[in-house]
């Protein structure tokens, strides 16, 4: 990929994320290299599908969607499978495997698709979970820690192992205050090295907070995401 391939695009892309599975107007969105671009995207399940799209498991119903160059819907399987190992995400829901600890669910997909060892991983991702204001790695069952913990969790596991694109849902939906400096600082390194994050909100609010430094802002109104400075205060 150049430095002038979008780490993300979606081209005139139809998506099935309104209620009931209707469809948006076509959406077009460049997600380019070190951005940070904002979606206010009102209700859960809008956002976790706009989250598969973005990640190629939610294919749209006319137009495309490319990432890192190449359209999800033309490459094969296991090579989807091999690009969706350099997407980090935060899942507003958790999806936690119950049978595995918190540390095995965070370090399964970079284990996958990297040659990195093991012990490697669990250094950075304990290094993530002191930086989010854990104690350290946790290694118990998902079912034992608490809800504010699995959040701060979740996002050591979309952002370990650099990532080229990091999707967000939510990620200050829990102590955010106190979260937002060590996400900021976890969002400029993912930047800094030509990576891009998405970040989906429910929140006006955090859509137009200038301590997050968003190079582009959307909100999908009425079916069509609109750049905020087009809508009228």
């Amino acid at each position: 990929m150049d430095g002038h391939t979008p780490v993300l695009e979606f081209r005139d892309a139809r998506l099935a994320i309104e209620p009931g599975g209707g469809l948006t107007v076509p959406v077009t969105l460049s997600v380019a290299q070190g951005a940070l671009v904002t979606a206010d995207l009102r209700g859960p399940r809008r956002r976790q599908a706009f989250a598969e799209a973005a990640a190629g498991l939610n294919a749209p119903a006319s137009g495309t969607i490319q990432f890192q160059g190449r359209d999800w819907q033309e490459v094969p399987p296991e090579h989807a499978a091999a690009m969706r190992g350099r997407i980090g995400r935060h899942f507003a829901r958790g999806a936690w495997l119950p049978e595995l600890t918190i540390e095995e669910n965070i370090l399964l997909a970079p284990l996958y698709h990297t040659a990195r060892s093991v012990g490697g991983l669990r250094e950075e991702a304990a290094r993530l979970a002191i930086a989010f204001g854990l104690p350290g790695l946790p290694t118990g069952a998902p079912g034992g820690l608490p809800v504010a913990d699995l959040h701060r969790a979740g996002l050591v596991r979309a952002f370990l192992n650099a990532p080229a694109l990091v999707v967000l849902e939510e990620p200050t939906a829990i102590d955010g205050p106190d979260l937002l400096p060590a996400l900021m600082e976890a969002v400029r390194a993912v930047r800094d090295r030509g990576g891009a994050v998405l970040w989906l909100t429910e929140s006006i609010a955090v859509a137009l907070d200038r301590t997050v430094p968003a190079t582009a802002r959307y909100r999908l109104v009425h079916g069509a995401l609109i750049p905020l400075g087009r809508i009228a205060a």
